[in-house]
């Protein structure tokens, strides 16, 4: 049998892993190792740690992150919204994709950060902008992913819903969207992913307050320790982000089976090296004939 590992255990292993990480750190930076990467150049873990409690005793920071969470929610729960929609729409309306299908897949190459300039002409604030391109980053991925999940049910499953006299919105709530959680929420946690990495381009470029706009600002000034305390944020912003969108997704998808760590069952020691007691057939009888046996 499988034995889970024990969920203290893991959370140790973890935080080892991290220790040993910031340990490395903190040698290479404070050592002013040079050998082809040059750590000489960065802050110690100490600085970083020092600017990152300066900068929580100020208000500023706190700023910085609700706006930023709340340019990522806007633009991502919109994303959504109107992703997990179009890809419903298109995977089961042949009108729907031959109208839709051509012009998101013109747009859908280009990246979101490069709609910076088409957000500054079309709307009259930079927050707007921002937003839109944070829906924008994340629309493509779940649009997508919902496609291809809506496509990939089995017919069997509809069919069964209009024989017993279903109709299509029956069809809908009760085989669509619950057949197509797994690859849309798939497609929530790439989206949510990709919002981060734009909203921060996007305050560099044009935003005024925010994670990515105080990064940079700590970047023309030369104050590295706060660069890099711009970076922790952001990796844990994103990380909590992508947690509760990976935590929600297994809530709502808690029929579906789990698949284990372990490569393979375990034997149990009493029975290692013991062949398997598993009844043999036995061989049939062959018909020998007299001649055969003299």
């Amino acid at each position: 049998m499988n034995r889970p590992a024990r969920p203290a255990a893991r959370y140790a292993l973890r935080a080892v892993a991290l220790t040993a990480a910031l340990g490395l750190w903190q040698f290479l930076t404070s050592a002013d190792v040079d050998l082809w990467l040059r750590f000489s150049q960065f802050p110690t873990v100490t600085d970083v740690a020092h600017a990152l409690a300066d900068r929580l005793a100020g208000a500023d920071y706190w700023r910085d992150l609700t706006d930023s969470l709340t340019r990522i929610l806007g633009g991502f729960l919109l994303a959504a919204v109107l992703g997990v929609a179009g890809g419903v729409l298109t995977a089961r309306s042949r009108l729907a994709e031959d109208l839709l299908g051509p012009l998101l897949e013109v747009v859908r190459p280009i990246p979101a950060i490069a709609l910076v300039p088409v957000a500054i002409l079309l709307f009259p604030s930079n927050e707007q902008g921002i937003v839109f391109i944070t829906f924008t980053a994340a629309f493509f991925p779940v649009l997508v992913s919902t496609r291809h999940a809506v496509r990939a049910l089995t017919p069997v499953w509809e069919e069964a819903v209009l024989t017993m006299g279903g109709g299509r919105w029956r069809v809908l709530a009760s085989v669509v969207l619950p057949g197509a959680l797994p690859g849309v929420f798939g497609g929530l946690s790439v989206g949510i992913g990709v919002s981060w990495i734009c909203v921060i381009s996007a305050e560099m470029v044009s935003g005024q307050y925010g994670v990515g706009y105080r990064t940079w600002q700590d970047y023309t000034v030369l104050d590295y320790p706060g660069v890099f305390v711009g970076m922790v944020t952001i990796g844990v912003l994103g990380w909590l982000t992508s947690t509760a969108v990976e935590l929600l997704g297994r809530r709502l998808t808690r029929w579906l089976p789990r698949t284990s760590y372990a490569s393979g069952p375990r034997v149990p020691r009493r029975t290692r090296g013991v062949r398997s007691a598993a009844p043999v057939a036995p061989r049939p009888k062959e018909d020998v004939s007299h001649d055969q046996l003299v």
